[in-house]
């Protein structure tokens, strides 16, 4: 083997490795989990070549920068499991309480947000502020 074709190997190896690690530190890697609890103002299917779920989380309660004012925060997140998708579809106006994950980055089809709901820890009525178990799924006929 002539010494250019081996410079030409290792470094086509040494490009390929490196590529590998950017992309899974980038895409796989989970950079942070969490709890993020707030009014779940929208949840939807949508996307034009991968549908996914995307939701809004309102956060209220965080300081303005103007003294008295109350500013809210919101939480854009994406989720990849039908199962928490479903519950989440019923729990619109309701205040929620979130498990998820933060990416460095965003995959078309695990949606359009860095951050990914994989678990519900629990759903409340604001006007009653009562901890209630999920409504039930429509019986389909």
């Amino acid at each position: 083997m002539r010494t250019s074709s081996k410079i030409i190997t290792i470094a086509s190896t040494v490009a390929v490795l490196a590529i590998a690690v950017f992309v899974f530190f980038k895409f796989c890697f989970v950079l942070g989990e969490g709890v993020k609890a707030g009014e779940l103002n929208m949840f939807v299917y949508k996307g034009w070549i991968w549908k996914t779920y995307e939701g809004r989380l309102i956060q209220a309660g965080f300081k303005g920068a103007n003294k008295g004012a109350i500013q809210s925060n919101e939480f854009n997140f994406s989720v990849v499991d039908g199962a928490v998708a479903e519950k989440l579809m019923r729990c619109s106006g309701k205040n929620v309480e979130l498990r998820y994950k933060e990416y460095n980055g965003m995959l078309p089809w695990r949606g359009m947000q860095r951050y990914v709901v994989y678990e519900i820890l629990s759903v409340s009525d604001p006007s009653t502020g009562e901890t209630s178990a999920l409504p039930p799924l429509p019986i389909e006929q």
